[in-house]
């Protein structure tokens, strides 16, 4: 028995189901974290101890990391798939995972939470500011390199990193903010939230 723990408004939760149904495995969603709370609960700390979500229970396997949930089900149920079986085709799927988590994730960030999480009393405009022009920066990085015509951040085939990426990049075309143009981005969007595994997970209201 599979089972993800996390509320589906996450993006990090979201990034585990989406591989999940991507993979066509039969899982268990619970809702935690957020306002459905449980996190401090004993036999959730017992899982997860830094109290968050998501965390997997691969019939008695616990993992948690949102990133390192998708690589290991990759790994597990998609190899030649969402997991390249080339070491140089993975690699360049591989480095999405942590340019999302290094570089797109930690832009956007402080933008998210200050146009949808808090009040207007509490927003630092300036922290705004900077964020959206750093995720705009890099929005042109993944502009420039999907307008080489390829398909997928990885090339030709859709792999583990378009779910990373395309979870966050998600977030970012749904806020209220500026953008700069990205046709090739755009058109790799409305490919990869087309796709039936990213139904009920794209395109929901920001929470």
């Amino acid at each position: 028995m599979m089972t993800i723990w996390g509320r589906l408004t996450s993006i990090n939760v979201a990034k585990a189901v989406w591989t999940a149904q991507e993979l066509g495995l039969k899982f268990e969603r619970i809702d935690v974290g957020g306002p459905y709370g449980g996190l401090d609960k004993p036999e959730y700390v017992a899982m997860n101890p830094n109290s968050k979500i998501p965390t997997l229970d691969d019939d008695g396997y616990i993992l948690w990391e949102s990133n390192s949930i998708v690589r290991y089900l990759a790994a597990t149920y998609g190899a030649g798939t969402l997991w390249p079986t080339d070491p140089r085709e993975r690699g360049l799927s591989d480095r999405w995972l942590d340019w999302q988590a290094t570089e797109f994730g930690p832009a956007l960030t402080p933008a998210f939470w200050g146009l949808i999480r808090q009040t207007e009393a509490q927003r630092n405009p300036q922290a705004i500011a900077d964020s959206i022009a750093r995720t705009n920066r890099l929005l042109g990085v993944l502009e420039g390199v999907m307008a080489d015509g390829r398909q997928y951040v990885a090339g030709d085939r859709f792999t583990m990193g378009d779910i990373a990426v395309g979870c966050a990049v998600d977030r970012w075309f749904l806020m209220p903010v500026e953008r700069p143009e990205t046709p090739a981005l755009a058109q790799w969007y409305e490919r990869v939230s087309g796709r039936p595994s990213a139904q009920g997970v794209l395109k929901q209201k920001l929470a």
